[in-house]
């Protein structure tokens, strides 16, 4: 199959700038709604890495997510926010960016243009085969983000992908790609829009799904979070209320003497 960037492709809608502010509201609205169907249709590509995750998380591994612009900052945010949610270590789920953490806020020239630093950067973090890497770019041709799969693969490391073009570089290189095909952009290449959205969806089904299948949600709440701040303590306090029946007074009683919502469920229990 011939690749074909899409998402470089011209937008649908032309004279944007002639576009009064409703117009264009609704127009970026409406295409966002294609991209949930978009990521349904990758669905087959979305569970089989997860598979892969779980299983190297489950063996002690870790996930590293890979990219570069918006993918990159995609995959760090998606990282930090696992410690806190399902409370695992920092180091379970690391997000890398072309350039470095300078480059989450700001720019940084040609970074992605690399065939080398993005090996260094996993090196950095003594990867190996027991990890997985994840890499991440919308277009699929980031040079940063397919040589370090490149060299993930030659050193028997699992390597995933998300992109949003077909038959791209990074979806043949990575072993177990997942290519969410959004289209042109609204605003013609402007790949941090449907692109965007669409790797932010499937990385909440990753880490997600690959978080309640490692033990880290009973029921369907965050056991595990961490009470960093007083609405989570709240959280935590509902949680117990429901869950064991009692109190507000008594449940947080609980939770500041043993200091997770899992600890105070079992020792209650266990009582």
């Amino acid at each position: 199959m011939k690749f074909t960037k899409t998402t470089e492709q011209d937008s649908k809608y032309n004279d944007l700038e002639e576009m009064n502010i409703s117009k264009l509201l609704f127009s970026i609205n409406k295409e966002d709604k294609t991209v949930p169907f978009a990521v349904e249709k990758a669905l087959p590509q979305i569970e089989k890495l997860t598979e892969q995750i779980v299983l190297k998380l489950n063996e002690g591994g870790r996930l590293f997510y890979i990219g570069a612009g918006t993918s990159g900052r995609l995959g760090i945010l998606d990282a930090s926010e696992c410690p806190p949610t399902f409370g695992v270590p920092h180091e379970l789920v690391i997000g890398l960016i072309a350039g470095g953490d300078y480059a989450i806020r700001k720019a940084v020239e040609f970074a992605e243009d690399s065939t080398n630093q993005g090996w260094k950067d996993l090196q950095e973090h003594k990867i190996s085969s027991k990890d997985i890497v994840v890499g991440i770019a919308a277009s699929g041709t980031t040079p940063y983000v397919i040589s370090a799969l490149k060299e993930c693969n030659k050193n028997d490391i699992i390597t995933g992908c998300i992109t949003c073009n077909q038959n791209s570089p990074l979806a043949l290189t990575a072993m177990y790609p997942i290519e969410v095909i959004v289209g042109p952009e609204f605003v013609t290449g402007s790949s941090r829009m449907k692109a965007g959205t669409a790797q932010k969806l499937v990385l909440n089904m990753l880490s997600t799904a690959s978080m309640i299948q490692l033990g880290r949600v009973k029921g369907n709440k965050m056991v595990d979070m961490q009470l960093s701040n007083n609405k989570l303590v709240d959280r935590g306090i509902k949680m117990l209320t429901s869950e064991l029946n009692i109190d507000q007074e008594r449940a947080s009683e609980l939770l500041k003497k043993y200091g997770s919502v899992r600890k105070a469920i079992k020792k209650f229990t266990n009582e």
